[in-house]
């Protein structure tokens, strides 16, 4: 999962190490606990392997060495910048860029099935974050998978529901879970519409502009708050 979301990142725009840890945190937010203990042997693998290659290095430029009419003081300023000690400079970062190769692994990993009975919710996310890369058949394919692993977990909520052993705590829970997967379901449902509705063949009379033009809320359009619109779900986390 982290080399895909790597990939998908780079997809995007060259960045550096540190860059892509605070993308993997603060937006795709599945992340939560990378360290650069995982993300940097990862970036290394992926450089080789041919995935990825340093495009050139970024960080702060040295300041001058101050004139300080000593030339055995400039002398020992330059030896300290020589040895990487100078005060107030920074390591330079390594900038990475995705290649052919590294596009090709993302679009098998990206369009790659989860393990049979899986019901990952965050490999589901990760993959929803990039579907706008997916070709739409896969795109609908992603959806509709994610849908049958919800109806079979709230297949198994509900008949844990009806137990009669359940005190009324644990109950309490059970149908809580039932509930967050039914709303699950529901917002699956709508961007399952919506993706078959931009996927729908148009009608003759359509492609001509002989018909009325159809309010784009009856067709699910994320611009008019209709299927596209729902927030995440609370199962994904």
């Amino acid at each position: 999962m982290l080399d895909l979301a790597i990939l998908g990142l780079l997809l995007e725009q060259e960045m550096h190490g540190y860059e892509i840890r605070r993308r993997l945190r603060d937006e795709l937010g599945l992340f939560a606990n990378i360290s650069f203990g995982s993300l940097y042997p990862a970036l290394s693998r992926l450089e080789r392997s041919g995935a990825v290659t340093v495009a050139g290095s970024g960080g702060a430029v040295s300041a001058p060495i101050p004139a300080t009419g000593s030339l055995g003081g400039e002398r020992a300023g330059l030896r300290a910048r020589r040895a990487g000690s100078t005060l107030g400079t920074k390591r330079s970062r390594k900038v990475y860029r995705i290649t052919d190769e590294g596009r090709t692994l993302f679009e098998q990993l990206l369009e790659g099935d989860e393990p049979a009975g899986t019901d990952d919710a965050r490999s589901f996310g990760l993959r929803l974050a990039f579907a706008s890369h997916l070709a739409p058949s896969a795109r609908l394919a992603l959806l509709e998978r994610r849908r049958a692993q919800l109806t079979r977990r709230l297949a198994t909520d509900l008949a844990r529901a009806s137990g009669e052993r359940l005190d009324v705590y644990t109950r309490s829970l059970v149908e809580h879970s039932t509930e967050a997967t039914e709303h699950d379901i529901a917002w699956l449902d709508r961007l399952i519409e919506s993706e078959r509705l931009r996927q729908a063949p148009m009608r003759p009379a359509e492609a001509s502009g002989d018909l009325e033009t159809t309010d784009s809320t009856d067709l699910g359009d994320p611009r008019s708050g209709g299927a596209m619109t729902s927030t995440s779900p609370s199962g994904a986390s």
